[in-house]
């Protein structure tokens, strides 16, 4: 059989051609627009020259990410609300919290209550210009000179915080001609990033009096230890004031992320600066917070059922042999693993939603596959939507889910996989 009769005869189609979703995968193949994968044959059989065919699957078997645009502003709507309206400047490090920075930005800039971004690494910071974002870019980690001078030449703000930055941002001025834009981070007793506390003042002198900076902001972060946050932002306001009385820019004040958006109001000053809440996750105490504002997850993972098999009484699934049989049951393959995200610990106590109905998570999730328990009547078939995270069940919002595997709902969102396919909703 030729390369073009065998793509037909599999169901494929051919040249990009579409497919009858129900041919493709079978049962429920309802996939979510942008989710399509693409796939490339080659011939090269024969030395006379090679051709290339594009093969277009659809709906798709293999995990992808959904990311809702929707809960996306609501959550900036419910942020506003908290903070009496504060300007934000969404965090959008690490991917957007495992979202996709660049499909999550795009979504936020157009709101009037963002009033920027902040990122940790100069190439999120240069990936965010790349893709047309034009409102401000704060980074908040440090850059080196020639990426220094890349970065302000776009428009980036920097972060002023170690003992060479009056040095570095003189060179960096007269290169650009103009004064270095940035923000003054101040480290309170967070022991992480920033120039502490007890000796800033002396420092910004020296950096204000090079004529080399714009200062727009200064800012700290918290340790979210309730008793030290206090604290902390004593030392924060103490500097400001000190600052202030000599003369000497502060910006715009910020301090409050997520958890300093729903805890500490006193710390909501010029701008707030949350991270996972404007996700729909939850910071830090989920039932308190969700109880003072509900959020909605803005992200959901998704893959296909791609096999259904019944067991018999003594069979087993995965390695390790964690789950046996004790009667005849039906299980179903789902082929996303802990390579995309999906944490290991999901057999502790994770379902997934198929149809309107959840199943638990067996066995052992591997790097490719995860199996659940579908029962003793074959309720699913291959090619159903699973959905293992979202807002479409209460079992299955991040917070919820780290609740049932023991893992951070940090870790659990930022671990998602960049490779995984990602499209707005």
């Amino acid at each position: 059989m030729d390369r073009r009769r065998f793509v037909q005869a599999a169901g494929l189609g051919f040249a990009g051609a579409a497919v009858s979703p129900a041919r493709a995968v079978g049962r429920g193949a309802g996939a979510a627009s942008g989710a399509a994968a693409s796939a490339t044959l080659a011939d090269s059989a024969t030395g006379a020259g090679r051709s290339d065919v594009r093969v277009r699957l659809s709906p798709p078997f293999d995990p992808w990410l959904e990311i809702d645009a929707a809960a996306l502003r609501a959550n900036v709507g419910h942020v506003s609300r908290l903070t009496d309206s504060r300007p934000i400047m969404a965090v959008v490090k690490n991917n957007a919290y495992g979202l996709g920075l660049v499909e999550t930005a795009g979504v936020l800039e157009p709101l009037d209550q963002i009033a920027g971004f902040a990122v940790v690494k100069p190439s999120a910071a240069l990936r965010l210009r790349d893709a047309g974002i034009r409102k401000p870019v704060l980074l908040m980690g440090l850059a080196e000179a020639e990426e220094a001078e890349a970065l302000v030449r776009r428009q980036v703000e920097l972060s002023f915080y170690d003992d060479g930055a009056p040095q570095r941002m003189t060179r960096l001025a007269r290169r650009l001609q103009a004064p270095v834009r940035g923000h003054v981070y101040l480290d309170t007793g967070m022991g992480r990033m920033g120039i502490a506390y007890h000796r800033a003042l002396p420092w910004l002198r020296i950096l204000a009096a090079t004529d080399a900076v714009d200062v727009a902001g200064t800012f700290m972060a918290f340790t979210e230890e309730t008793e030290f946050d206090r604290e902390q932002f004593l030392r924060f306001r103490t500097y400001a004031d000190s600052v202030e009385n000599i003369g000497l820019p502060l910006g715009r004040l910020h301090a409050a992320s997520s958890n300093g958006v729903y805890h500490l109001p006193y710390a909501h000053l010029d701008m707030v600066r949350p991270g996972i809440a404007l996700y729909g996750a939850y910071p830090s105490r989920p039932d308190e917070e969700r109880a003072i504002q509900a959020l909605t997850p803005a992200v959901r993972l998704c893959a296909r059922v791609v096999r259904v098999e019944r067991l018999r009484t003594g069979d087993g699934v995965s390695y390790g042999r964690n789950y046996v049989a004790t009667e005849p049951t039906w299980t179903a393959t789902l082929p996303v693993g802990h390579t995309d995200g999906y944490p290991r610990s999901a057999v502790e106590g994770a379902r997934v939603l198929i149809g309107e109905r959840l199943y638990p998570v067996i066995g052992a999730v591997s790097a490719s596959h995860s199996i659940v328990e579908v029962g003793p009547e074959p309720t699913v078939a291959v090619g159903d939507k699973a959905v293992l995270m979202g807002s479409d069940h209460a079992a299955l919002e991040p917070n919820r889910v780290a609740e049932a595997t023991g893992a951070s709902v940090y870790d659990l969102l930022m671990h998602l996989s960049p490779a995984l396919p990602r499209t707005v909703v």
